[in-house]
């Protein structure tokens, strides 16, 4: 398994990155850092007959996805995903800041849990091109250089409001002890209805469903990572009431709970 990126924080939104085949985050440049978060790179080569699940549990976010037979739009998730990889194949994603969302959709929400087709012929035309180079490395780096180009074209620069959206995100993921929406709307100086509406406007959830995504991902990632810490333990450093807390909101959105996930995770 080869990566890039800073540390197991990379991994991140997968259930079981030692499941995948090969996979790879590139920042985006700083002149583009407040439309697209980072590209990511999957590449496969299956035996005939083996599939690879890949399990996730999504960033609150919308991803434009770019593979050979098309480029295609996915939603805010509400619940773990998962991609069925076989045969030989890639993927270029752009996991998009809030502030690009208007210029894909103009109602995120109507795309909870779907993906659809995206009209982008000169992006696929060009990241497919770079991803034909046969040195690892230079196709990567030239596929991504291609999805910038795009953006660059495509994705204008962003409104205030805009920025503002993309301060709210910043905010939820980097503070683990923001539980609440007012919490949310005080640090940024706003009342909860504007936190509401940029929410529901460049992410298409509401605020407390992105609160819940990024201390869920939290969790499962130290539950992943640390298996000599208690979940009770883990549950409160992170703002859980309490254990219960935690177990449910596994259960509800992953569909197990957390120390069957531990077991499974520490054999991926």
């Amino acid at each position: 398994m080869a990566a890039a990126g800073e540390g197991e924080d990379q991994w991140r939104g997968t259930l079981y990155p030692a499941r995948l085949p090969s996979f790879h985050r590139i920042p985006a440049p700083a002149a583009l850092a407040d439309r697209v978060r980072w590209f990511w790179i999957p590449e496969w080569n299956l035996a005939p007959g083996r599939v690879s699940r890949q399990e996730l549990l999504p960033f609150p976010a919308l991803n434009l996805v770019v593979q050979a037979e098309g480029v295609t739009l996915s939603g805010p998730a509400t619940r773990r995903s998962f991609r069925d990889l076989s045969g030989r194949g890639w993927a270029l994603g752009l996991l998009l800041r809030p502030a690009a969302v208007p210029a894909f959709v103009q109602d995120p929400g109507s795309l909870r849990d779907v993906e659809i087709p995206f009209p982008a012929p000169q992006l696929l035309a060009a990241v497919t091109a770079a991803m034909a180079d046969d040195d690892d490395a230079s196709r990567r780096t030239a596929a991504a250089a291609a999805a910038v180009h795009w953006l660059e074209a495509q994705v204008p620069a962003p409104s205030a409001d805009a920025l503002l959206a993309n301060r709210l995100e910043d905010l939820i993921q980097s503070d683990p002890f923001l539980i609440r929406v007012a919490q949310a709307a005080e640090q940024l100086g706003v009342s909860v209805r504007t936190v509401q509406r940029l929410a529901r406007r460049h992410v298409g959830l509401p605020p407390l469903a992105m609160i819940r995504r990024y201390r869920l991902q939290e969790a499962a990632e130290r539950v992943r990572l640390d298996s000599t810490t208690p979940i009770a333990d883990i549950a409160a450093e992170l703002g859980y009431a309490d254990q219960a807390h935690l177990a449910a909101a596994f259960r509800e959105v992953l569909g197990f709970t957390a120390s069957s996930y531990r077991r499974s995770a520490g054999g991926s």
